[in-house]
């Protein structure tokens, strides 16, 4: 498996306690008023909220729960947000690429720059890590009765490029530009994938030891636990070692 779908894999296990829960819960809900604020709140016309909708459906969000979110996001006076991104290096030349959705830039980019500085990394100007990550559609779908084999051909004439199997569940990698059709190859086999989204993916990695891949786990989690951000990538090789350690 490679280092990316392993971080993935170790994401989810850590996504079943509450805490992180409600963490994704907070993201989606971020990306459920942002698609109705850009495109309005229905999601026949809106694929982005359609897609935030399914996302909800798959980390198990009640439906009173998601359908407040998308009349609150429909009010005159619900909060703008803006989509930015950040860009640098945790420790031992590792990239990391942040994503984040916030009310408050100042506030975003203040605490993104003080994460980096207590771990010891480096905030970046935007743009320095474009050669590193290639932006791919990441669809993980519940392996249940599936047969992966039995799909291949199908999910390949969509657009697959990778289609891995671990512990129960299905990832599928496509380009940025197969992600849509690979969305609607899914919807008519009627498959549900539990997450679906554009991610960016590192074209190669990087290996350090256990105790520096350890240090720099810190970072990323510390990352992740910011409110206002909502992904974050990295390019570092997550070895079977520092996998049973995290």
């Amino acid at each position: 498996m490679s280092g990316h779908n392993k971080w993935s894999t170790i994401k989810r296990k850590k996504g079943a306690l509450d805490a992180k829960r409600s963490k994704a819960f907070s993201k989606i809900l971020k990306e459920i008023s942002v698609a109705v604020r850009e495109s309005g709140a229905d999601p026949d016309g809106n694929p982005r909220l359609r897609l935030a909708m399914a996302n909800a459906k798959g980390c198990n969000m009640p439906k009173d729960t998601l359908q407040r979110a998308i009349s609150k996001a429909s009010e005159k006076d619900a909060a703008a947000l803006a989509e930015t991104t950040y860009e640098g290096y945790a420790p031992h030349g590792i990239a990391v690429f942040i994503e984040a959705t916030t009310d408050n830039l100042q506030r975003t980019v203040s605490n993104v720059r003080a994460i980096f500085n207590k771990y010891n990394g480096n905030l970046g100007t935007n743009g320095s890590l474009s050669f590193i990550f290639d932006r791919k559609g990441v669809f993980t779908i519940p392996q249940g009765s599936l047969n992966a084999e039995d799909l291949e051909l199908e999910l390949i004439d969509a657009g697959a490029e990778d289609i891995s199997v671990e512990e129960g569940y299905i990832t599928v990698t496509t380009a940025m530009e197969d992600f849509g059709p690979m969305m609607k190859k899914l919807e008519e086999l009627k498959i549900e994938p539990e997450n679906a989204q554009l991610q960016r993916i590192p074209k190669t990695l990087e290996s350090i030891d256990v105790e520096s891949g350890k240090k720099v786990m810190k970072l990323i989690e510390a990352f992740e636990d910011d409110d206002d951000v909502q992904n974050v990538y990295h390019n570092m090789d997550i070895s079977d070692e520092l996998a049973a350690e995290l």
